[in-house]
């Protein structure tokens, strides 16, 4: 676009989303009209970044010396506010591109949003949508934008409208680079041409716009001289940081941490990052995307830098600042650059170590970090390897002997048995049935403690584990113990089990009554309180890929399993001398629905609740006799 382009003083119609939009800002009452200038401020800064960019490879600009500045000039009088910038600037044509349309799709997600919100509330969801600047229509009688682009052969021009429905575009005289926007204010807007008024609105909403905002001609700077995140944590207070985390992500929840970072060597970088409250972003979140601001020398280069932190810290909210990455670096070469390589390799090491001392300083802190963001670790030890052993001490579970605390594993080997060389652990779905599993019957008698993992990504970590440390990691239901204990287990039982012969005959009526729903029936040692368990066949495929495979929505069926029944439990003992063949099956029965329970399988439910019925029934006409 260039100087020759024409410019017109017709009547220029808006198109027709923006005339529903400016009908909305206009009509409607909002409880924090502010939200204006903040967005006009921002828009300011933005066309400095942008002509910053620009002159790192083109020096033919109008005033390429000019030091940046944000200026704001209020008129009592006249009931005027003036904000000037000597950014970019605009011709004419880019004018009515981009004050004559809201950006793509911006209008239309607006006008959405804002048909769920009250009116009073709708102020939250500008600066979302690309429609910041039409906020002002919210004070303004009438809008001028005289802008001049930066390069030396286009013309000055001037936009204005009442936001009534059409705008017009003029020649304009304007000899420095950048634009001015004028605002006739509203009779119940002129509070905006009170100092004390703009100042409270830049301190609030845009005290860290990394360019000086003034007021007036003064040469005093309003906004914060130096970035937060370049000023010695010693100079800060706790609310400084949250103040900040507040204007940067609209998340008003303290976060749950931070980590504040300046680093000389081997490059310089600061670095300020915050772990939020909640891995959801919400509705009215400014950061809209995964990534940290980059800047380089104090020039954004990146809004959303996803290099700079492995994927599965993509959580974390902040900002970097280096001085020592190239300023021409482009997003096509950033993962290739070797600063920006060795940058992230420090990072992800700050923020495991932090996370660290986290665990084990304030344990409490952490459980309620692990509740949240658990799945983000657990993902980074399964699909990035080399991340593995690092991110391994920051995994916490609940077990058997710790009730709702969170366990690492290096606290479950502090307090493992004299003589124990193994970690246990079972998987399931509730933590409750895992707690009563009769498959850690024999642990659960030795004291030895047991990992309950529930959560849908356990089997896909403690596959990728396989050891801590020394240690081994087990799964409890299909351990073989040593036959001298089982022997030992069993005969410290109080109950007298069946004999070889009992047992035989009991196991046959078991395997006529189930047929197909087992592969097998048998006895075993390994219960103490339960009549029976659901275990896997020899040579079947693992449990933990059995929940892989269900978890992936595979297209695979669960091999049946065998039935272990419990030789000396009374259930058992009893059932074998039972000679109402048709009592004998619905006990059978309700004995395979209950191990299916407590493996964490969904039984018939109706036809279960009849059985029990029938055998409720069976027992009361017992005591009429």
């Amino acid at each position: 676009m260039t100087g020759s382009n024409p410019t017109t003083q017709n009547e220029i119609p808006f198109k027709a989303e923006t005339k529903q939009l400016l009908d909305i800002l206009i009509n409607s009452l909002y409880s924090d009209r502010d939200v204006f200038l903040r967005e006009l401020i921002s828009n300011a800064s933005d066309a400095i970044t942008r002509i910053n960019f620009e002159m790192l490879t083109n020096h033919q600009v109008i005033d390429p010396d000019a030091a940046p500045a944000i200026r704001l000039y209020a008129d009592k009088e006249n009931g005027t506010l003036r904000i000037t910038d000597n950014g970019i600037g605009m011709n004419a044509d880019e004018l009515a591109e981009n004050l004559g349309t809201i950006a793509k799709s911006g209008a239309r997600s607006f006008l959405e949003a804002a048909k769920e919100k009250n009116a009073g509330s709708v102020n939250d969801l500008i600066g979302q949508f690309g429609v910041g600047f039409y906020a002002a229509f919210m004070v303004a009688e009438w809008i001028e934008v005289t802008s001049r682009s930066f390069r030396p052969q286009d013309k000055a021009a001037k936009w204005r409208s009442t936001g009534s429905g059409s705008f017009t575009i003029t020649d304009a005289e304007k000899s420095d680079r950048g634009s001015e926007i004028l605002i006739k204010l509203k009779e119940d807007a002129k509070e905006y041409t009170e100092e004390f008024k703009l100042r409270d609105v830049i301190r609030k909403h845009s005290n860290y716009i990394p360019y000086p905002i003034y007021i007036g001609d003064s040469e005093e700077r309003v906004n914060a001289e130096t970035t937060i995140w370049r000023q010695s944590p010693s100079e800060l207070k706790d609310e400084d940081y949250e103040k900040f985390y507040q204007s940067f992500t609209l998340d008003f929840e303290k976060p749950l941490n931070r980590l504040h970072l300046s680093i000389d060597a081997p490059f310089q970088m600061y670095a300020l990052l915050f772990i939020p409250s909640k891995p959801e972003r919400n509705m009215f979140s400014l950061r809209k995307e995964d990534g940290l601001q980059l800047y380089a020398r104090k020039v954004l280069i990146q809004d959303y830098c996803t290099t700079l932190l492995p994927r599965y810290y993509r959580f974390i909210e902040g900002v970097i600042d280096s001085e020592d990455i190239p300023l021409n670096v482009t997003r096509e070469t950033m993962q290739a650059n070797r600063v920006i390589l060795t940058l992230k390799k420090i990072l992800a090491g700050k923020v495991t170590d932090l996370l660290k001392k986290w665990g084990t300083d304030e344990k409490e802190q952490y459980a309620a970090f692990w509740k949240k963001f658990g799945v983000f670790i657990c993902e980074g030890i399964v699909t990035e390897p080399e991340a593995k052993d690092s991110l391994v001490p920051l995994l916490r579970y609940r077990s058997l002997n710790h009730g709702e605390e969170y366990l690492s594993l290096a606290d479950y080997v502090l307090e493992m048995k004299p003589g124990q060389d193994k970690i246990y652990y079972i998987l399931g779905e509730n933590l409750d049935t895992l707690r009563n599993s009769p498959h850690i019957e024999t642990l659960k008698k030795k004291g030895m403690d047991v990992l309950l993992l529930a959560d849908p990504f356990d089997p896909f970590v403690i596959t990728n584990l396989e050891k801590f440390q020394d240690f081994s990691l087990v799964n409890a239901a299909t351990e073989k113990f040593s036959e001298d204990a089982d022997k030992k287990d069993a005969e410290a039982k109080q109950e007298p089990a069946l004999d070889e012969s009992a047992s035989q005959g009991l196991i046959q009526r078991f395997k006529d009554t189930l047929g197909e729903k087992v592969s097998d029936v048998k006895t075993t040692d390994r219960l103490v309180e339960s009549p029976a368990r659901l275990a896997d066949a020899e040579g079947a495929i693992s449990p933990e890929m059995q929940k892989m495979y269900h978890l992936m929505q595979q297209d695979f069926s669960a091999p049946k399993k065998v039935l272990e029944i419990n030789p000396a439990h009374p259930l058992i003992t009893r059932l074998a001398e039972v000679t109402d063949s048709d009592l004998a099956s619905q006990i059978i029965n309700q004995v395979y629905d209950g191990a299916k329970i407590m493996d964490g399988e969904t039984p018939d439910q109706f036809a279960m609740l009849t059985r029990i019925q029938n055998l409720i029934i069976s027992l009361l006409d017992q005591q009429k006799t």
